[in-house]
């Protein structure tokens, strides 16, 4: 039956349990040979088979805040057999896509949209007199960032028909309180304590000033000593802390919180890693995993070889350990920007914000300002959530800001959501920003140094995931700021790299010269500001080629043309940088193929015999 989209409504308990399992152990062995995210999906299965066995999700919106933990959720709405796609090119996405089916209601690949996206559906239902309410699954960890409390700020004040499950599976937002603990939680989902405080609320605004003081008072301390006070102030009504793992617990409370037609909080404890006894617990490498061994645990074997993330740690390091006004941030991800190790060593300079890119920007523009030497490490994709903050509290002060942008280019398997490509895009057009980027691992070295001694304005440097094109071929040089470095200068045309770019303009340079076709080769380095002397190295070439994982809009090709325009000079110029479309999830190698990576020689022979 889990093969196919069924109602699990008239389902025995007995049967949904042995359901869970199930599905655990589809995930486990997909996960275990394709990667994914893991602990946090695994703790998710009760909560999302209780979610389809008291709601249908056609009706009532399922929405998924980032949507990693969603797994179940696919395997019960048609995807049991193409589940062994997960993440893989042209296979299904491991997160929610409308466009793979109608059972996932709105994307999700950031976290904490989801109780707007739910405020923006109850608004809609009400004004179409439509039947039925959303329902948003949301992690602890979503709850650190500000859009959650704009929009319960909304909810509370409006009481929009709205089920909220907060999946608690690391820390309390108040920790039980035992027994008594227990017996409240139990006692206020219950349909007697609701009609208790309606009742209370009627008897209140009719009773004497006095006496409603003395009521009030009453009803405040006695919620005081309940998890929910922060919810139940805002005028939400909270259920919990109950067992997410309690199947029957949690369908019973799902049913009653229908009934509630008000907005309404369950918060539901959960384990990350239910099941797998070796990934349950704290363990951050078990969030999201590459292929393993379901026995043992373990990974394939990592390459000695450090990559970007890591040179860029260890680098920063060392400067820290140089200077005490080295400082940094990062935004829930310190394993993934290589922040782990300076906030362990130094927890009084290095800080991990949790899901806040914007206060990290902010808060670090304030300490700019007392003269200390902020690195913002965030990933390309999540540094857009802090636009505003970059532009306003940032950028026209000139603050001295390092921002490192991890995940720069195809990210692979994440896909649209994840993929660095706006980041040149937005940062370029922004004043006073200085953008620059290493073409290896030399000369990322040389990038978090050089960023070190700009104090005078703030600058951003890009890098992969993974590993860079180029190793070690061709000697690394320190960055000056402004300028451009010419690799090779001969032949009559030039292949322009930005960043990992430069490697890929490198390879296809040696392919052209096996066919006897001479090519020039520049490093740009900095794409902001744009070296002056370009006029005259442009001048020795009559075509350009540009090479940069990018978008083609506002990227480097961009930078390029106006620089001529301004200059009053044109030479032709054909840029390798990617279309306006958003790109899917897959081995990074698939996707890269699909993009027409691997065809930049051909392209290049074709545009030389037609001109």
């Amino acid at each position: 039956m889990i093969k196919t989209h069924y109602d699990l409504k008239n389902m025995q308990l007995s049967d949904l349990q042995d359901l869970c399992q199930n599905i655990r152990q589809r995930i486990l062995d997909v996960v275990s040979t394709n990667g994914g995210h893991l602990s946090s999906t695994l703790g998710a299965v009760e909560l999302i088979v209780a979610m389809h066995s008291v709601f249908d999700c056609k009706k009532n919106p399922f929405i998924f805040d980032v949507s990693h933990q969603a797994y179940a959720h696919k395997l019960l709405t048609g995807r049991w057999e193409s589940f062994s796609s997960l993440r893989q090119f042209n296979g299904i996405s491991g997160f929610i896509k409308p466009s793979e089916s109608p059972s996932d209601y709105f994307i999700a690949g950031h976290s904490s949209t989801s109780i707007s996206l739910g405020v923006g559906v109850a608004k809609a239902f009400a004004l179409k007199h439509q039947d039925g309410l959303p329902i948003a699954l949301i992690g602890d960890g979503s709850m650190s960032a500000g859009l959650v409390y704009e929009a319960l700020n909304e909810l509370g004040d409006r009481k929009y028909p709205m089920i909220i499950i907060l999946n608690d599976n690391e820390m309390s937002i108040a920790k039980p309180i035992g027994a008594i603990s227990r017996y409240l939680s139990s006692m206020m989902s219950g349909s007697f304590y609701q009609k208790l405080k309606n009742n209370v609320k009627k008897i209140l605004e009719k009773m004497p000033e006095s006496a409603t003081y003395l009521a009030k008072r009453f009803e405040e301390s006695f919620k005081l000593i309940t998890p929910g006070v922060l919810f139940e102030e805002m005028g939400i009504h909270y259920i919990g802390p109950v067992d997410g793992h309690d199947l029957e617990v949690m369908i019973q409370t799902l049913k009653k919180a229908k009934e509630l037609k008000e907005p309404v909080i369950i918060h539901a404890q959960t384990l990350k890693g239910k099941g797998y006894e070796i990934a349950e617990g704290q363990f951050e490498k078990w969030h999201g995993v590459g292929p393993f061994d379901l026995k043992t645990g373990r990974g394939a074997p990592k390459s000695i070889k450090l990559n970007p993330t890591q040179i860029y740690s260890k680098t920063l390091l060392e400067l820290a350990q140089e200077d005490e006004k080295v400082v940094g941030v990062t935004a829930a991800m310190p394993g993934g920007t290589g922040l782990e190790s300076l906030i362990e060593k130094y927890p009084q300079r290095f800080w991990d914000v949790a899901i806040a890119e914007q206060h990290a920007v902010t808060s670090m523009a304030a300490m700019a300002k007392e003269g200390f030497k902020p690195f913002v490490s965030i990933y390309s994709t999540f540094l857009q959530r802090a636009y505003d903050q970059i532009v306003h509290d940032t950028c026209i002060m000139s603050l001295p800001l390092k921002f490192a942008i991890d995940r720069a280019g195809i990210v692979g398997e994440d896909g649209e959501t994840h993929q660095g490509l706006l980041d040149i895009a937005y940062l370029r057009s922004i004043p006073n920003m200085i953008l620059f980027a290493p073409r290896d691992n030399a000369s990322l070295v040389e990038s978090v140094k050089f960023a070190s001694t700009i104090n005078h304005a703030p600058c951003a440097f890009r890098y992969p995931r993974g590993n860079f094109v180029l190793d070690d071929e061709i000697l690394s040089t320190p960055f000056v700021l402004g300028r451009c470095e010419w690799l090779f200068k001969d032949g009559e045309i030039l292949l322009i790299g930005y960043g990992n770019g430069v490697g890929r303009a490198y390879f296809v340079r040696e392919k052209l010269a096996e066919h006897g076709i001479s090519a020039g080769l520049l490093d740009l380095r900095f794409v902001k500001p744009l070296d002056l002397a370009l006029k005259e190295i442009l001048s020795h070439y009559k075509r350009l080629y540009i090479f940069s994982d990018s978008y083609y809009l506002g990227g480097v090709g961009s930078a390029i043309m106006e620089f001529m325009s301004e200059h009053n000079f044109f030479i032709p110029v054909k840029s390798f940088e990617i279309q306006d479309l958003f790109v899917t999830h897959g081995k990074t190698t698939a996707v890269e193929k699909s993009l027409g990576f691997e065809e930049f020689f051909e392209k290049i022979l074709q545009d030389l015999q037609e001109k």
